[in-house]
């Protein structure tokens, strides 16, 4: 097992900054990690457990698990939050309507238009898909195609012969037409489509060449975009019934109302919040799909009692397993889950 040195300060410093994580991004955790993958060896990759070990410098971690799954839920977070130059939000993400343009047991926490998993899944896109990415393109493509109007009306328009990538920008069509007119107008819609729909075969083409290091591409092609998804980052929403599934119970009884109160905190919790706690104690914002790809690794809580007095006291993590004292009633709890979980959050 590799043991890397990650540093998280640069990042950070980066961050109040805005823009990119140093020059393209190389100075993110993702960026580190990039400069690093020459230390693998393919074989290395395709064991079942974790390949590298990690050291943040600059912070306290002892990495038993707890560092490993830290850092790659924060190389899923760069990738989507502008730290490097790699993702683009999709027109529907800016307009908060759509999520952003990219098999393990531990899911990742990567929030790709659907049309993206089609494609690694080796499956072609269609025209209805293009609404996933951007819900006011075909609208547009259609008012074009079946605007009355007369070809002088048409004219006077002046529509550039282009079309909005991605990205928002303009791309030009054709080197033959400079602007849209009655005649070419099929022509115009035929070359907007064709290149919406293959606006990514290049970087999905990379993308799907590295993962054909750990897994059997061609075996991709079984599953659909949406199954695809599931596989390697679960489900958004978590699930309070598959954790208590995995909960075990140490010098505390099931039944205690210690235990009943963290429940009920954690059923009152927004999908958002339950998903900072699981950064929390498990390195990770999502749950494996079912309780088999937990594969043994159970949810603890334990009370310690060295904690005394428990109100006096945080929560401590230890990767696998979730320290809690006895607070002295629920509405505390209630009030002390959730300001703790926002702590988190805000990194104090």
């Amino acid at each position: 097992m590799f043991l890397l040195v990650l540093f998280p300060l640069q990042v950070k410093r980066s961050r109040s900054k805005g823009g990119l994580a140093g020059p393209d991004g190389t100075k993110s955790v993702f960026g580190q990690m990039c400069s690093k993958m020459s230390s693998f060896s393919p074989d290395s990759l395709l064991l079942p457990h974790r390949v590298w070990k990690v050291k943040f410098v600059g912070e306290s971690v002892d990495d038993c698990g707890g560092g490993y799954s830290e850092s790659i839920a924060e190389m899923c977070e760069e990738l989507q939050n502008a730290l490097t130059p790699l993702l683009i939000v999709t027109p529907n993400g800016r307009d908060e309507s759509g999520i952003i343009h990219i098999i393990s047991f531990s899911p990742l926490s990567l929030n790709l238009a659907e049309p993206v998993w089609k494609q690694l899944a080796g499956m072609n896109l269609t025209i209805a898909d293009l609404s996933e990415v951007d819900k006011d393109f075909i609208p547009g493509l259609m008012y074009i195609r079946d605007n009355e109007a007369t070809a002088e009306e048409f004219e006077a328009m002046t529509l550039p012969f282009t079309v909005p990538n991605a990205s928002g920008q303009d791309i030009q069509l054709s080197s033959k037409y400079s602007h849209i007119t009655l005649e070419n107008r099929a022509e115009y819609v035929r070359l907007a489509i064709n290149y919406r729909l293959h606006e990514f075969d290049e970087q999905v083409s990379a993308v799907r060449e590295g993962m054909a290091r750990v897994v059997p591409v061609p075996l991709l092609s079984l599953f659909t975009g949406y199954e695809l998804e599931t596989m390697v980052c679960g489900s958004p929403d978590i699930p309070l019934h598959l954790l208590k599934s995995v909960a075990t119970y140490k010098g505390v009884e099931p039944t205690a109302p210690l235990i009943q109160w963290f429940w009920d905190v954690m059923e009152s919790f927004s999908n958002t919040e339950r998903s900072l706690f699981l950064r929390f104690v498990w390195g990770r914002t999502r749950l494996p799909r079912t309780i088999a790809d937990f594969r043994g690794r159970d949810f603890v809580v334990q009370v310690l009692d060295k904690y005394n007095p428990p109100d006096h006291f945080l929560p401590e993590s230890y990767t696998s397993a979730d320290d809690s004292s006895e607070d002295s009633d629920n509405e505390d709890a209630d009030s002390f889950a959730s300001d703790s979980t926002q702590d988190y959050l805000t990194g104090h």
